[in-house]
């Protein structure tokens, strides 16, 4: 990717900076040991120089923006020291004649994070933390991000978080969802918004949480590891938790808002079971809860919670799902002919015929629920796939690659004269 740089921040640059510290370290050590060393030599260098560091890298940081990318990656032996993008979807780098040695990116990386931060890293090999680059109009703008291990050597990707929130109307949700997200009209029960990670989920529980900060007068508090966009109350006070900051755990901190007199508790990720099963009682105890699922589907969402828990605990967890769940929005975002991407969603709402089905353990039968509910707001991936296709947003072959039943969406998009006629007598 040829991208025009500011001789300034080049790989060049940034390097030039970092060479005359890599002679002051030892040639035999390896990994943390190295690592610890490399922090030790940063510390003792002028305030000045390190900020100076850090911003060559917020350089690269804001161009995200202007190239419209999501991620940015660097460090470590995959990234063959160069630094990437992801933009619509693909990952590419910039390509500028010169690569960081990997000590030279392991500095670099050091020096984002304060010392609380490394002693985390170096006991987990692993780092989630949020970096933010002061605007001087405007709102801050935030990234999401983690440093891990990678070969012995250090690698980093964030993730620009979209500092507009966007128009509740721009999700496409039907009147009934509409409602059943909203503390307006629903004062309990979970929501769930589901996707693998890149898939939209945290904007699509901001919009949601948005919506219900300027329509009533409440208390929402947003657990999230690590926090994202930070909302400004409007009608509602709004708490932001942050994991490992200002809570120990998805778990602590939503047992604590139980105490903190809420109206919806928002819990960035349910991503083990205690979490999954605290959300559950939680909502059980009469408030309403946001969460989001690494599942594809709602059925999918529906088997994961129930299949955290011993078989002997199955059937009172279904029970209580049965009972709390209100909805599951399920979500993609794949690639649009214009060369962007486009969000592609699988919306449950919990009807009766629903909640039966998952009390008596009859999962597969949500799938019929969800083609048959058009007047609820409800569809299915594949439906909304096809949507997508004969509005010309996507194309043929790309319906097909992103939908999770395939033989359904092929009989969608190639419907036979049996189909067509049973379509009509419905």
């Amino acid at each position: 990717m040829n991208i025009k740089i500011n001789n300034e921040y080049s790989i060049q640059a940034i390097s030039g900076m970092l060479q005359p510290l890599l002679p002051r370290l030892s040639d035999t050590v390896r990994g943390i040991t190295l690592h610890q060393e490399m922090v030790d030599l940063l510390d003792r260098q002028p305030e000045e120089w390190r900020k100076k560091l850090n911003k060559k890298v917020e350089y690269y940081l804001n161009l995200m923006e202007e190239l419209e990318a999501s991620d940015i990656d660097m460090g470590g032996a995959g990234c063959v020291g160069q630094v990437w993008f992801r933009i619509h979807g693909d990952k590419k780098p910039i390509t500028s004649g010169y690569e960081f040695t990997r000590r030279e990116s392991d500095l670099l990386l050091l020096n984002l994070l304060m010392s609380r931060q490394r002693e985390k890293l170096f006991h987990n090999r692993n780092f989630d933390f949020s970096y933010t680059i002061p605007k001087p109009s405007g709102l801050d703008q935030r990234f999401r991000a983690n440093m891990y291990y990678d070969m012995e050597h250090l690698a980093l990707n964030m993730r620009r978080i979209d500092n507009i929130i966007r128009p509740f109307k721009g999700l496409g949700l039907h009147t009934d969802v509409a409602k059943a997200v909203s503390l307006k009209y629903f004062q309990h029960g979970m929501t769930l918004v589901t996707g693998i990670t890149g898939s939209g989920k945290s904007s699509t529980l901001d919009t949601i949480i948005d919506v219900n900060n300027q329509s009533m007068e409440a208390h929402i508090v947003i657990i999230a590891s690590p926090v994202e966009l930070v909302h400004t109350p409007k009608r509602s006070i709004i708490r932001h938790r942050e994991v490992g900051r200002d809570v120990n755990s998805f778990k602590e901190g939503a047992i604590q808002a139980l105490r903190q007199d809420p109206d919806i508790i928002m819990i960035g990720e349910l991503r083990d079971p205690e979490t999954i099963m605290t959300a559950l009682e939680i909502t059980d105890s009469g408030h309403k809860t946001f969460g989001t699922l690494h599942t594809s589907s709602a059925m999918e969402s529906i088997d994961r919670i129930i299949g955290e828990v011993p078989t002997e605990e199955q059937t009172r967890i279904r029970m209580r799902l049965a009972d709390v769940l209100t909805c599951v929005i399920s979500q993609k975002l794949i690639p649009s002919l214009d060369g962007k991407r486009v969000l592609a969603k699988e919306v449950l709402l919990v009807t009766p015929s629903v909640k039966a089905a998952i009390r008596n353990n009859n999962i597969g039968e949500i799938y019929q629920m969800l083609m048959e509910g058009a007047k609820m707001g409800m569809h299915t991936l594949e439906q909304d796939l096809k949507r997508l296709y004969t509005q010309n947003k996507i194309s043929k072959e790309t319906a097909m690659n992103s939908a999770n039943n395939k033989t359904r969406m092929h009989k969608l998009i190639n419907p036979s004269t049996a189909d067509r006629l049973n379509t009509m007598v419905r």
